[in-house]
């Protein structure tokens, strides 16, 4: 599967696809729609299921160096009433301010990062690693890691600063549970 696929097929989700368009109107600075929302699209087509099904939350990764937390909520507010008519979970973070909450919520270090394709890199698994969202000529894709465990529907972990064993058991579970093609990669 190439990048150019892999849009076709996380777009047939309409929520997506309103969800990127809405960024692009809005200048959201460095704003990409990320994740799970977009691989289980693809995932769902892959299997002749529902669009959506099993997608918790649709993710928005923006990067604004301003880390107070009224800047984000300004951001979230407006964002969340443009998207309301969507009936879908949103969840909207500042790339800038995860250092500020993420070891208390996890307890795991999370060093500043310096925008948002930083914060795609340190998913918890590979195959989620992927943003999208729309340019003047078409749309911006970064999977540091390709599309080929999208397309074998294939969950694999990312052994990182932040990699949690426990965590990604959970949502590998509850991925299998709802997708049983899954193959899923055990951490060593």
């Amino acid at each position: 599967m190439g990048r150019d696929e892999f849009v076709a097929l996380a777009l047939r989700n309409p929520i997506n696809s309103l969800i990127i368009d809405e960024l692009r109107s809005f200048a959201v600075p460095d704003a990409w729609l990320v994740s799970g929302c977009l691989v289980q699209s693809v995932w769902n087509v892959l299997t002749g299921r529902p669009v959506d099904h099993g997608i918790a939350d649709y993710d928005i990764f923006y990067f604004d160096p301003d880390t107070s937390w009224d800047a984000e909520d300004a951001v979230i507010r407006k964002l969340q009433a443009r998207l309301d008519h969507l009936d879908a979970k949103i969840e909207i973070r500042n790339q800038a301010r995860v250092h500020l909450w993420y070891p208390a919520k996890h307890g795991l270090p999370y060093p500043p990062l310096s925008c948002s394709t930083d914060g795609i890199d340190r998913f918890l698994t590979q195959n989620t690693q992927v943003g999208v969202r729309r340019t003047d000529d078409g749309f911006e894709v970064y999977a540091p890691h390709g599309f080929g465990d999208v397309a074998g529907l294939i969950a694999r972990p990312n052994p990182g600063p932040n990699f949690s064993a426990a965590n990604y058991a959970v949502k590998a579970a509850r991925w299998k549970s709802l997708w049983p093609e899954l193959t899923v990669i055990a951490t060593e």
